[in-house]
């Protein structure tokens, strides 16, 4: 988890979910390691956990694997980063940036034996803090 994003409508929540996937495959070949495909099951439980915690004004991962089992996520491993923040906090450079300055995240970022990602992301007043975007990005192996 982070506390870190530019709102605009459905348009930039795509084009911002778009611009981070780049970031991370970006990130992860510089590393040596090969690009994350999207799995639509993923994004599902990463926009449901993103508009979850938007709605219930918290920032925690919850029940991570519950939720991978509610989506019908499978394979031998998972993980998930999040992120929060609102104008260039929330930006997919800083976002990655903020990533691979913690040990945990980074982790999960560099992860070899990921193959898969979903994104999910929530605009709105979050924690008191307005034009808020909120980030969750879900992994995982074959």
């Amino acid at each position: 988890m982070l506390a870190l994003a530019p709102a605009a409508g459905a348009a930039g929540r795509e084009s911002t979910a778009t611009t981070l996937l780049r970031a991370v495959n970006h990130t992860r070949a510089a590393h040596g390691l090969r690009a994350l495909r999207i799995d639509t099951r993923l994004v599902r439980a990463a926009r449901s956990h993103s508009q979850e915690m938007l709605r219930g004004s918290y920032f925690s991962h919850g029940d991570f694997h519950g939720r991978m089992v509610a989506f019908h996520v499978q394979g031998p491993t998972a993980g998930e980063n999040l992120a929060w923040g609102n104008g260039e906090y929330a930006a997919p450079a800083t976002v990655i940036a903020e990533w691979l300055a913690s040990p945990e995240h980074r982790a999960n970022l560099l992860r070899p034996g990921w193959t898969r990602i979903g994104i999910g992301l929530a605009h709105g007043t979050f924690l008191g803090n307005a034009a808020s975007t909120i980030v969750t990005a879900d992994f995982a192996g074959r």
